[in-house]
């Protein structure tokens, strides 16, 4: 995977350095822009309400949380970069709608588990997510193929964090 992102990158030396800096930054302030509004409804949550719930069994350590989703975020920011990179906004902005609508609603999801405490809905909710990576992924991987290879962790923790969504959702 290493080799071709060397390769995108270098298929991507075409615009200036500057033009690479400024997308690479607008699109790590989107995804780090969702991060951030949907910690807002999680942070003030998680030692209290989130902390009285029945956890399933397969509940990983609340640390591991933070470090992973910002890890995601990253990797969302780096993949829509070599997808825009790949034909600009004009040729990749369907692609790039994707990855928008699907940023919205994993922040919903924040709002729906921890900010309205409602894990019935947000089970709905992140399944709907699952769906909605899956399509911008295929999307990335077919305009890009390590903009794709970049969203297979994404989809594999929403999988994960649906079934944890599930289980909260049963024990409470």
């Amino acid at each position: 995977m290493k080799q071709e992102v060397a390769i995108e990158l270098s298929k991507s030396l075409n615009r200036s350095v500057a033009q690479q800096v400024v997308g690479l930054a607008f699109f790590l302030t989107i995804c780090i822009g969702a991060m951030v509004a949907g910690a807002i409804a999680t942070t003030p949550n998680v030692t209290t309400w989130y902390k009285e719930l029945a956890y399933p069994p397969w509940t990983p350590p609340a640390w591991l949380f933070g470090p992973v989703w910002a890890m995601l975020y990253i990797m969302m920011a780096v993949s829509a970069w070599l997808v825009w990179n790949r034909g600009g906004l004009s040729k990749t902005r369907r692609a790039l709608r994707l990855l928008s609508i699907q940023l919205i609603l994993n922040v919903c999801w924040s709002w729906l588990f921890f900010g309205m405490k409602t894990p019935g809905i947000a089970l709905i909710e992140i399944l709907i997510l699952v769906i909605a990576v899956a399509i911008t992924m295929v999307r990335f991987w077919e305009i890009c193929r390590p903009a794709g290879l970049l969203f297979v962790p994404y989809i594999t923790w929403v999988m994960f964090a649906s079934s944890l969504n599930a289980g909260f959702w049963w024990l409470n």
